[in-house]
This record gives structure tokens, C-alpha cells and sequence, in this order.
């Protein structure tokens, strides 16, 4: 089992962002000094209630603080992107952190994100999937020619090139079950996203694997599931540490059209003990790991990245979760075996 620490990003709107970073970058060492496996962020634009660095400058600089981890895209939406610059930037990001980076991508889901890069209702699925293809296309090939509504290429080759052949592992993220068999049909794993139930979950993985069945592809080496956890010496104690900012994170989801994009009647609108049964993990080591069981037992899944900070969570508060995860649950963690593959 690998563990990952994801990188909100995201800080209050009149947050000192310089400070902000500082206790980023904090997180990033101690997970590398714990022997932690990766380290990844996000991307959103016009994120309105939060700030946020954007990924690609972000994780450039993160990889200084690295050392051996491997550096996470978690995900780029390649749907807003022209896919010169989405294939030279990710090709740049694998070189700066030494042929040791994941491609995680997804097509979004935000109006005001695809308003503001015109990305009208009909195509958007269409341009996920035509910048992907010429993403990969660009990093393989040296005479391209393509041309859609974004991008015009006649025989051009790429200025740069990842160090992974033939390219870094494509994860894509998926929320809806067309995403999921999208996931299936193009990329190279599922990245599970944290915000839908286990049943949901489980759900999926059966979706994901017939669809890998019906193409011919065999299930992924690396199954990366997105957790939101704290860890405290107790439950009650996680949830008065974490909860309000996990209840504000998920206010800002709903506000978002979050939860519209999930499979079923699924809401953020409820409250935050409701919002906890079978989503977050929050209690001591001992009980997270048990909340975290069905993450390998139903769901497959064999790297587990968490997030364990929030916008408006003090460092301070992120950091003992994160040295508790470290000293007594990644070590049970390391001891599991995922169920066989497929």
C-alpha cells in the first residue's frame, strides 16, 4: 500500500498566501522525512471563497521539497487547456521531478471554469478526450497535424518530452459513471474520488472493471483512491478539530454543483453527521484504519492519498494529523495486501 498527502492549495480569501505556503511546504517535508510516497494538488479557476495557487507553478515548486516522493497532478483540467501547452507543461513537470510524476487529469464540472475558457455545453467531453489524444500524440510522435476550435498543428513536433517512455501514468477522475467508463476506455488508472459513498464506490469499480474487460485492458498496477481523514487520539476529538473546515469544504462543493455530478440522489446540502456516515475518516489511528478498510477490501484500491487540511485549518492542526498518520497508522497501512487485481 502507498500513501500520498494531497496539498489543498486552497486558503481563506484574505489569507497571507506567503505564510499559507510556508505551512504547505511544511507538510511536504514532513511527509517526505515519514517516508510518505507522494505529494499532490489540484486545480481550479476563479474558485470563488477560497485563493489557490495553480497546479502546474505549484507543483514545480513542491518538488524542491520532494526529495524521493512522486509528484501528483490531482488532478489538471485538461478540458480548459490548449494541448500544446497542457503536453510541454506536463512534460516539463516529469523532467523537473526526475521521470517521478503522475499525469492525474478530468474534465471539470464547474460553469464558470468552462464559461471563461469557451468551452460550450456539447463539447466538452469531446475536447477532454481531443486534448488527451493529441497530449499523447505530441509526447510520442514527431510530426503531428491535428486542428479543432483551440489548436491548429501542421507536422510540429514537440519543444519538450517527458522522461517516463512513453509517457508519465495517465490517472483520469471520475465522478459520474460516463466518467468512470471514460476513465476505463483512456487512461491508465481510476482516480477514485473522495466525495461519493462506499456503495457508490463499489458500485463503479464494477462499472470500471467490465469496461477494461470490454476493452481489452487489463486492471492498473497502481489504484489511487482520495481520502479525506484526520486523525486524533479519538473520534470526537477528530471532529471537533476537522469538522468545521470539512462541513465548509463541502458547503463550497454544494455551492459549486459538486454533488451534481455524482451517480444516484446524492447531496452536500446536509448536515455535517450526516455528511460523515461512510465519506470522511476521522478518529484515532486504530479507527481510521478500520474506516479505511473497505478502500482496499471493496474498492481494490492500493494507493491511498490524503488530504487531511483544509482551507482556514491551522498548519499546526494539519501537521499532528499528519505525525499521528505517520507514527501509527502508516505502519499498519504498510502491512496490508490489496485484494489481487481485476
Amino acid at each position: 500500500m502507498k500513501i500520498g498527502i494531497f496539498l489543498t492549495g486552497q486558503h481563506p480569501p484574505r489569507s497571507d498566501i506567503v505564510a499559507e505556503l510556508e505551512g504547505q511546504y511544511a507538510m511536504a517535508r514532513l511527509a517526505r522525512d515519514r517516508g510518505w510516497d507522494a505529494v499532490a494538488t489540484g486545480q481550479h479557476y476563479l474558485s470563488e471563497g477560497v485563493r489557490q495557487l495553480q497546479l502546474i507553478p505549484f507543483l514545480a515548486r513542491l518538488a524542491a521539497e520532494a526529495g524521493e516522493m512522486t509528484g501528483i497532478a490531482g488532478v489538471l483540467l485538461a478540458t480548459l487547456h490548449n494541448p500544446v501547452e497542457v503536453a510541454e507543461c506536463i512534460a516539463s513537470l516529469d523532467a523537473i521531478w526526475r521521470g517521478n510524476f503522475v499525469f492525474g487529469v478530468g474534465l471539470g464540472y464547474r460553469e464558470v471554469e468552462f464559461d471563461a475558457f469557451g468551452v460550450p455545453r456539447g463539447q466538452r467531453v469531446r475536447r477532454f478526450e481531443q486534448c488527451l489524444d493529441v497530449v499523447k500524440r505530441l509526447w510520442t510522435e514527431d510530426a503531428v497535424t491535428f486542428e479543432n476550435e483551440v489548436c491548429k498543428l501542421a507536422q510540429v513536433t514537440a519543444t519538450c518530452r517527458p522522461i517516463q517512455k512513453p509517457h508519465p501514468p495517465i490517472w483520469i477522475a471520475a465522478n459520474s459513471d460516463a466518467a468512470v467508463r471514460r476513465a476505463a476506455r483512456l487512461g491508465d488508472s481510476l482516480f477514485i474520488n473522495p466525495h461519493a459513498t462506499m456503495p457508490v464506490i463499489t458500485g463503479q469499480m464494477a462499472l470500471y472493471r467490465a469496461e477494461l474487460a470490454r476493452h481489452g485492458k487489463p486492471f492498473p498496477t497502481a489504484l489511487p483512491y482520495l481520502r479525506e481523514i484526520y486523525c486524533a487520539k479519538d473520534q470526537r476529538s477528530a471532529v471537533e478539530l476537522a469538522g468545521p473546515y470539512l462541513a465548509e469544504k463541502y458547503r463550497t462543493y454544494a455551492q459549486w454543483g459538486q454533488d451534481q455530478v455524482l451517480p444516484g440522489q446524492d447531496s452536500f446540502r446536509q448536515s455535517l453527521e450526516d455528511l460523515l456516515q461512510d465519506r470522511f475518516v476521522l478518529g484515532s489511528p486504530e479507527e481510521c484504519f478500520e474506516q479505511l478498510r473497505p478502500c482496499w477490501e471493496e474498492a481494490g484500491a492500493n494507493f491511498l492519498i490524503f488530504r487531511t487540511h483544509w482551507s482556514g485549518m491551522p498548519v499546526a492542526s494539519a501537521l499532528a494529523s499528519m505525525r499521528l498518520i505517520s507514527d501509527e497508522l502508516l505502519p499498519a497501512l504498510r502491512r496490508v495486501k490489496p485484494a489481487p487485481a481485476g
